[in-house]
C-alpha cells in the first residue's frame, strides 16, 4: 500500500488544482492521500468531489500544514484526520492568513526599497486568492528576469538575511500543536531535516515537540537516506511517537513526484496504525 500524508495544491503554494492532483496521486498509484495546503483546507471539498466523480481508487485524509514559530524559526506542523469545517479551527487559520498578508505587504515594500517595484499585486494575482507563500514571491522574481530558478530566488532575495526576507510572524509551535488537537486531529512534525539544523537541534526540536503534545514525525521523504530514516524514527521512539511519511509534493520534479519513495519498514510505528480509512484501504 502506497500512502503519503504531505501534499500542496493551488490553494498554497502547490502548482496542481486538488483535482488534478488526486488524478496523479492515483495515476501513480497512491491509495491514501493527504492534502495538506500551508495554513488552509480551502482544497480538501474540490479534492473530495474529484475522487466521487472520477471514481478515483483513492482514499483522502484530511490535512493542513500549519506554519510556526520555534526558537524564532519557522517550523511546519501537518495536522491529518482535522475536522476541516470546524469553526473554531476555520477561525484560527483565518489568523495566520492574515499574518501571511501582513508579512507579504512588507516583503514587497523591502523589495521595492531595492529597486524591485510593483512586487504586490503581481503575486496577488499570481496567487488568485491561495495562501500567501514566498514561493509566489519566487515564481514572480523568476518570471520578471530576477533570477532563473526559485531556489536562486531564495539565496538572492528571500533567504534569511537577504534583501527580501521578514522574520515569520506565525503562531506558537505548542498552540498550533492545540490547534490541531481541538479540531481532532493528530499533529506531526514535517520533514526535521529540511530546517538545515544541527543533530543537536534536530533532536531538541523532537523533545520539544513531542513536550508539547505533538503526535508523530515524518520521518521518510522522498529524498532520504535509509541511514536519516532510523535515526528520526529511533526519536519518535525516545519520546513516544509514531511515524508519518509524506513527498511534500508542490509539483513534478526530477527529484520528487506525488507518493515517490515512500514507505515504512516493519518495525516502525506509523501514524495511521488505527485508521479505519486506512484499514478499509487494504481491504479493498
Amino acid at each position: 500500500m502506497k500512502i503519503d500524508l504531505h501534499s500542496h495544491t493551488l490553494c498554497s503554494d502547490g502548482v496542481l488544482s486538488p483535482a488534478d492532483l488526486v488524478a496523479r496521486a492515483a495515476e501513480k498509484g497512491v491509495d491514501v492521500l493527504a492534502i495538506t495546503d500551508h495554513d488552509s483546507v480551502a482544497g480538501l471539498t474540490a479534492a473530495r468531489e474529484a475522487i466521487a466523480a472520477q471514481h478515483l481508487p483513492l482514499t483522502l485524509i484530511n490535512g493542513v500544514e500549519i506554519s510556526t514559530s520555534w526558537q524564532q524559526l519557522e517550523i511546519h506542523i501537518v495536522g491529518l484526520n482535522i475536522t476541516p469545517d470546524c469553526p473554531l479551527f476555520l477561525q484560527r487559520l483565518a489568523t495566520q492568513q492574515q499574518a501571511r498578508v501582513v508579512r507579504a505587504e512588507e516583503m514587497a515594500r523591502r523589495l521595492a526599497k531595492n529597486n524591485i517595484p510593483d512586487v504586490l499585486p503581481a503575486v496577488l494575482k499570481l496567487a488568485n486568492g491561495a495562501a500567501l507563500t514566498r514561493a509566489h514571491f519566487a515564481r514572480h522574481l523568476v518570471s520578471i528576469g530576477k533570477a532563473s530558478t526559485m531556489d536562486n530566488v531564495f539565496k538572492k532575495y528571500l533567504g534569511r538575511g537577504k534583501i527580501g526576507y521578514v522574520p515569520n510572524n506565525w503562531v506558537d509551535m505548542a498552540e498550533a500543536i492545540a490547534w490541531i488537537h481541538d479540531a481532532g486531529g493528530v499533529a506531526v512534525l514535517a520533514h526535521p531535516l529540511k530546517y538545515k539544523l544541527t543533530t543537536k537541534w534536530v533532536k531538541r526540536l523532537a523533545e520539544q515537540f513531542a513536550a508539547a503534545g505533538g503526535d508523530a514525525i515524518e520521518i521518510i521523504s522522498p529524498q532520504q537516506t535509509p541511514v536519516q530514516k532510523r535515526e528520526l524514527w529511533a526519536l519518535c521512539e525516545l519520546h513516544g511517537l509514531t511515524a508519518s511519511v509524506g513527498s511534500d509534493f508542490h509539483q513534478v520534479t526530477t527529484w520528487n513526484d506525488i507518493g515517490k519513495n515512500l514507505y515504512l519498514t516493519d518495525d516502525v510505528i506509523p501514524v495511521w496504525a488505527n485508521w479505519p480509512q486506512v484499514a478499509q484501504a487494504q481491504s479493498a
